[in-house]
């Protein structure tokens, strides 16, 4: 099959991730993929190189001509089976161009947060296809308004080549880190926001070490409440034992020096991907119940499903994680989990199947 995408985003998120990680899975399955993407922005840089063919283009807004001129100009002449968007500024363009090519449309949906009323009734009748990356996406949208005949489900696909055990990256980043073998390591790695739970999770933590000498923290990633997670570590007697280490460009690579990964948001989020290539790392996980997150793991067999916000509970699953009896059959199920039912393969052979249902 032939895939015009379209994502002029400059933005850097999980939205992005799955354009990226989606577009590479197609071609590398044997479609023909070509992309009209923001030039310079992080997914032009992310797929450079590979066997995606990318057209530079933009959309301000839904009245944006240069836009226009740029995907009919690619469609015309690729003449794709389908048009794929992944982001809400391009979902009127995407279903025009789509009337007046005669060409089926594909959307993403990624973001709790409702379309406008009219957007959210005709945009899902108006395109072919219209996905939620979660069952509580999915839920929420329906309740929203909805059609629920025309929102189907299909899990954000994870890079499960990248994201896989590698003992020689352990052993170097240890170093540099200053740890040894025999730590026990929690990390967390997301945008560093109150409503993440990195607060809770910071307690919880602290209770945890004063009982495991072994545990240690990592924290990845950036944000407006960065500097305030800063300076509560700061003053914390084992502040010792916590290392913050800002934004990273490869996080991926740090998944193999956890010993378990936290998700710890207080509010609901559509999905959970680095609970995913957490587990596809072979790092059994602790996250929250709440939103789509309890989707991206099997509690009890490759990690823990927890109350948002409950320290002392947060507390007792870490201890818990820190028992080598109870981590590594989860950390041994991690990765087959992740794979069959995440892996960009698994997820593109997914999506060309429905779409190919869509055109029956």
């Amino acid at each position: 099959m032939k895939f015009l995408l379209v994502g002029t985003t400059r933005e850097r998120g999980g939205a992005e991730v799955h354009f990226v990680t989606l577009a590479k899975a197609l071609a590398a399955a044997g479609h023909e993929v070509e992309a009209v993407v923001y030039p310079g922005a992080p997914v032009a840089l992310a797929l450079a190189g590979s066997a995606v063919r990318l057209h530079p283009g933009r959309f301000r807004n839904v009245f944006d001509l240069r836009g226009y001129r740029v995907v009919t100009a690619a469609a015309r002449r690729l003449k794709p089976d389908w048009l794929v968007g992944d982001f809400g500024k391009e979902y009127w363009p995407l279903i025009l161009l789509g009337r007046l090519l005669r060409m089926p449309v594909a959307l993403f949906r990624h973001r709790i947060k409702p379309m406008k009323g009219y957007s959210a009734r005709l945009v899902p009748r108006l395109a072919q296809r219209f996905f939620a990356v979660s069952e509580y996406a999915r839920r929420d949208y329906i309740e929203r308004g909805m059609p629920a005949p025309r929102v189907q489900v299909l899990y954000n696909p994870v890079d499960t080549d990248s994201c896989r055990p590698d003992a020689t990256q352990r052993s170097a980043l240890l170093h540099v880190l200053g740890l040894d073998e025999n730590a026990i390591v929690l990390g967390y790695t997301g945008r560093m926001l109150a409503w993440k739970g990195i607060f809770p999770l910071l307690e919880a933590v602290n209770m945890a070490m004063a009982r495991e000498p072994r545990l240690q923290c990592i924290w990845l990633g950036d944000g407006t409440d960065a500097q305030r997670l800063q300076e509560r570590i700061a003053v914390l007697p084992l502040a010792h034992r916590h290392q913050v280490l800002g934004w990273v460009d490869n996080a991926q690579a740090y998944y193999n020096v956890l010993s378990m990964l936290a998700l710890p948001s207080l509010e609901p989020e559509t999905f959970g991907r680095v609970s995913v290539e957490a587990q596809a790392c072979n790092v059994p996980v602790l996250v929250s119940d709440v939103g789509g997150i309890p989707e991206t793991l099997q509690p009890g067999a490759t990690g823990l499903l927890l109350p948002p916000g409950d320290v002392d509970a947060w507390c007792e699953a870490i201890l818990a994680l820190c028992d080598d009896a109870t981590r590594r059959p989860m950390a041994a199920a991690a990765r087959d989990f992740a794979e069959r039912r995440f892996s960009s393969s698994v997820i593109a052979a997914e999506f060309v199947r429905q779409l190919g249902d869509a055109k029956r």
